[in-house]
């Protein structure tokens, strides 16, 4: 082989090469990463097994629950933030553990702005009309502002064995925001992944000064700016624990989960 010839097949590796690091990033931008097991969770399963700093090399976008709960998270901008059961919400270091949350690194696909008012229902009626694969799966960023929003969060736990998600609903608290500007961070998420993920919609919310948040309630926008990332794929971390090991997870939690998502 001439000199000319191993130029061009260096050249013909590096190409190579150059496609399959590109096609990496965007398989990497495009996937939905899931920390944990639906399904499990919501069973009782909160003792967290994956650090915030393992969650972060997944995403900079998401939601999920802290270890033995005490609140709820969210994932904006590389940054995580608990409301706890107090209320109180802050930005939180990588050193924590998550017991379940979804992530994805958002890069907007399509904008819609909304000036005008919508409950949830509405709202929920709204996304589906501008996001019409039934099969797709939908990272949403809502911002803006809103006339109210009501927000929960669990307490913590301590004693095992931990109960259901579903018997702790008379212990969440609510937290109410009037005339209040911030983010929703959430997905829509399909059927086909029941179980392992919440499918349908799941909104978590963060005030603009940073200061409120939680799992949203109900709502009321007033001028909204809609935000869309269309995700081509999926990644489910399990816990490697022996809780998960000898989890039972042959029960339908699908009615417990409709329980725990609208706070009733």
């Amino acid at each position: 082989m001439n000199r000319h010839e191993i130029q061009l097949y260096i050249i013909i590796l590096l190409c190579l090469y150059s496609f399959q690091l590109k096609a990496q990033e965007q398989e990497k931008h495009d996937n939905l990463f899931t920390a944990g097991h639906a399904s499990a969770f919501i069973g009782g399963l909160y003792d967290g097994y994956l650090p915030y700093s393992d969650l972060l090399l997944h995403g900079d976008f998401g939601l999920g629950a802290p270890d033995k709960l005490d609140g709820e998270l969210l994932i904006l901008d590389g940054k995580i933030y608990q409301t706890q059961s107090s209320g109180k919400t802050s930005e939180i270091q990588g050193t924590g553990l998550t017991p379940f949350s979804v992530v994805n690194f958002f890069n907007t696909d399509s904008t819609f702005k909304v000036p005008r008012q919508m409950d949830k229902d509405q709202l929920y009626a709204y996304l589906d009309s501008i996001l019409p694969n039934q099969n797709g799966i939908y990272a949403i960023r809502i911002k803006g502002a809103f006339n109210k929003i009501e927000t929960r969060a669990f307490p913590p736990v301590s004693k095992k064995p931990y109960v259901p998600l579903a018997e702790m609903i008379p212990l969440q608290q609510f937290f109410a925001f009037t005339e209040v500007k911030g983010d929703l961070v959430g997905y829509r998420i399909p059927n086909y992944m029941e179980g392992p993920n919440i499918v349908g919609y799941h909104f978590h919310f963060l005030s603009e000064d940073k200061t409120g948040g939680g799992h949203i309630i109900n709502l009321l926008t007033d001028d909204i700016t809609i935000e869309v990332d269309y995700l081509n794929s999926f990644t489910v971390n399990l816990p490697q624990t022996k809780d998960f090991e000898n989890f039972d997870l042959n029960k339908d939690r699908s009615e417990e989960l409709k329980q725990v998502e609208n706070g009733m």
